[in-house]
């Protein structure tokens, strides 16, 4: 069994919470309530920001040449392609780039990037990789998943499950699942032990951010 079958067995009934959460059925469904959906960009928007952080730390921490070109070839696509996808999309909802660059990351988004970069910055290449695979591998199980029930009548809505559906995104992911597989081949039982902690962690902030959009979330002072 490849490792990351194991951890997809491991993370099972999170990838299972994720899509009977009601933001993603509504996104399924093309009934989600146009507010949360607004939080849920802007949020994202702040973390796509430290999401660069995470491959510009793996360009640096890259064992090889041709791992260091990927991550580097992430990172500029991300700022240049991603990020500039992402703020036409949200101003389909009557998003700006101002209110975009003018959110402050809620308790959650905040949590959850902290960790990301905490674990590129004082972990291995490895920890990188586990703690990067689940934002990459949750979407595209949630995309996949919604687009098999078929496209919502929601175009916007719409338009978020075909990307993340794609064969694109499915690629990307693909590409970071064989690295997860090919690191834990060469790392200790201790290593992929604290791969599989980082991963679900991953996996467990990836409900949360949904859970956050769902319900506001703000600080409480």
């Amino acid at each position: 069994m490849a490792f990351t079958d194991s951890l997809r067995d491991d993370a099972d009934e999170i990838w299972t919470a994720i899509y009977d959460h009601p933001m993603v059925e509504g996104i399924g469904d093309g009934t989600l309530d146009e507010e949360r959906f607004r939080y849920w960009l802007r949020q994202d928007y702040v973390y796509l920001v430290d999401y660069c952080r995470l491959f510009a730390l793996g360009a640096a921490q890259a064992p090889t040449l041709d791992r260091m070109e990927t991550f580097a070839t992430l990172l500029s696509e991300t700022l240049h392609t991603e990020m500039e996808l992402h703020r036409e999309y949200a101003a389909d909802f009557g998003i700006t780039e101002t209110d975009l660059e003018e959110t402050a990351a809620s308790p959650t988004t905040r949590g959850y990037t902290d960790f990301l970069v905490r674990t590129a910055a004082l972990g291995t290449f490895g920890d990188l990789v586990a703690a990067l695979l689940p934002c990459m591998w949750g979407f595209n199980d949630t995309g996949l998943r919604l687009r098999e029930d078929g496209l919502p009548d929601e175009e916007r809505y719409a338009e978020w499950v075909r990307t993340y559906s794609s064969d694109e995104f499915t690629e990307l992911t693909e590409w970071c699942k064989e690295l997860m597989d090919d690191v834990a081949a060469s790392s200790t039982p201790e290593d992929r032990e604290r791969y599989r902690e980082l991963f679900l962690t991953s996996a467990r902030y990836e409900y949360e951010f949904w859970d956050a959009a769902w319900q506001l979330e703000g600080w409480s002072v």
